[in-house]
């Protein structure tokens, strides 16, 4: 079974960037839909962005597009995400999961829809000044 292993968080002051990564082991991530959730105190997960087989087949969220990108390197089995120009709005901890069922679906569907979902355990990312 695949497992996920988030990194790159941290604390970061208004304007800055991060590199997340996303590291699968137990598996290749080749046909593997892989996405990005956050999730801030007192709200729900959300997907962000999210990236099929091919790196055309991307989503962002409203607004996020143009600060963030996501892409993958599957030799190292591994997913990224650049974030541009953070906010203090962009503080939450970020998860990678991975589903065999579609890259949209993954981002735009209720994470309790999709129980077949593998999830990371999730790096915080403090945006402050």
């Amino acid at each position: 079974q695949v497992q996920l292993v988030e990194s790159g968080g941290g604390l970061v002051q208004p304007g800055g960037s991060l590199n997340l990564s996303c590291a699968a082991s137990g598996s290749t991530l080749d046909d593997v839909a892989i996405g990005w959730f956050r999730q801030a105190p007192g709200k729900e997960r959300e997907g962000i962005s999210c990236i099929g087989s091919s790196e055309d087949s991307t989503y962002y969220k409203p607004f996020l597009e143009g600060r963030f990108t996501i892409s993958r390197d599957n030799a190292k089995r591994t997913v990224y995400l650049q974030m541009n120009s953070l906010e203090p709005e962009n503080t939450a901890v970020y998860y990678c999961a991975a589903s065999t069922k579609g890259w949209l679906r993954l981002c735009v569907l209720p994470v309790t829809s999709q129980p077949d979902t593998v999830w990371g355990r999730g790096t915080q990312v403090t945006v402050s000044s």
